[in-house]
């Protein structure tokens, strides 16, 4: 699995390049015309990864292609990618966590979201991210996390910031956590093998881990809020006052594609099988995220309170509502 967060410095060392930048391939609104029915091809920028299952479920079911939309996902080397690829052109959307957002638009990165992504399921014990540790660990609950080895996918992110808020609820000190950075495909073994104290994280890491034992001893999303918003879909200013029509288009499709798969939860979770190489039992017990239509504005206020506290966004604080709104 490749990683779904943007570090801070990466993301504005990659944009401050990529942000007065026009694509190179596209037209002034940032897409290109397949030819006949008036339809435009959209290249989304994504990872691969669980939360997107919506886009390629409404993908299938025709959501987009019934706007004019012709998708074209295009599988980022690294999240870091994501957001300069959209600032520049190379992609027309993308989909981030909230955190790498915030960060962004703090750094004066000229991007807008647009529509949801994906949010915690407020499940506590089973949400779709966890803190896991061995089976035999004397980690009992997220207090004895404080001196302890914690892996996330990326530092200083929304993986440090809601692990620390963990700690903080169950009466520990969340400064004396010492956070590594491992990819999530690896922290099973990182966990299994003592590398680490306790791992975050993700699907389908989380279920390898306890189909060998681990156990989970906090739920970082849930517990700092029950209805976090964790990613959303967005794209550049520029295309929002070049193009809005098709941003409208695009948001309509995947409002659509979010209600669709909440429903049809057991439809979500076979379309994994078309873009990732999740199957088996992984596949039929690996955690969900919520798809709500809505963004949660009081969460995101929440999680900019604690990333502002962890020093994420340095003198300018993000506007959210010019963000998110």
């Amino acid at each position: 699995m490749r990683r779904c967060v943007l570090g801070p410095l990466a993301v504005v060392v990659a944009v401050v390049g990529a942000a007065g930048c026009g694509s190179s391939e596209s037209g002034s609104s940032g897409t290109s015309s397949s030819g006949g029915s008036g339809t435009t091809t959209v290249k989304v920028g994504i990872i691969p990864i669980v939360d997107v299952a919506p886009l390629y479920l409404g993908q299938r079911k025709g959501f987009f292609d019934r706007r004019g939309i012709k998708l074209e996902m295009v599988s980022a080397q690294g999240g870091a990618a994501i957001i300069p690829g959209v600032v520049s052109g190379q992609f027309q959307f993308g989909f981030s966590n909230t955190t790498s957002l915030m960060i962004a638009q703090s750094k004066g990165v000229p991007v807008k979201s647009v529509v949801n992504g994906a949010a915690s399921n407020g499940e506590i014990g089973a949400d779709v991210t966890a803190v896991v540790v061995k089976k035999d660990s004397p980690i009992k609950s997220a207090k004895d996390l404080a001196g302890r080895t914690v892996a996330v996918n990326t530092l200083q992110n929304i993986g440090d910031t809601t692990v620390r808020e963990s700690v903080r609820r169950a009466g520990g000190d969340p400064s004396k956590v010492k956070f590594v950075e491992i990819a999530f495909d690896q922290m099973p073994a990182a966990v299994d093998g003592g590398r680490v104290d306790a791992a975050w994280m993700g699907e389908p890491a989380q279920t390898i881990a306890k189909a060998q034992g681990a156990r989970v001893v906090a739920s970082p999303f849930a517990e700092t809020d029950p209805h976090l918003t964790v990613a959303t879909y967005f794209t550049s200013a520029r295309l929002t006052q070049q193009n809005p029509g098709l941003v409208k288009k695009f948001t309509e499709a995947m409002t659509e594609s979010l209600r669709y798969a909440s429903d049809h939860p057991d439809e979500a979770r076979q379309i994994l099988t078309t873009y990732t190489k999740i199957d088996g039992d992984v596949l039929k017990n690996l955690i969900l995220p919520n798809w709500p239509a809505r963004i949660d504005m009081a969460s995101l206020k929440k999680l900019a309170s604690l990333s502002e506290g962890d020093g994420l966004f340095g003198d300018k604080k993000p506007d959210l509502d010019a963000l998110f709104s």
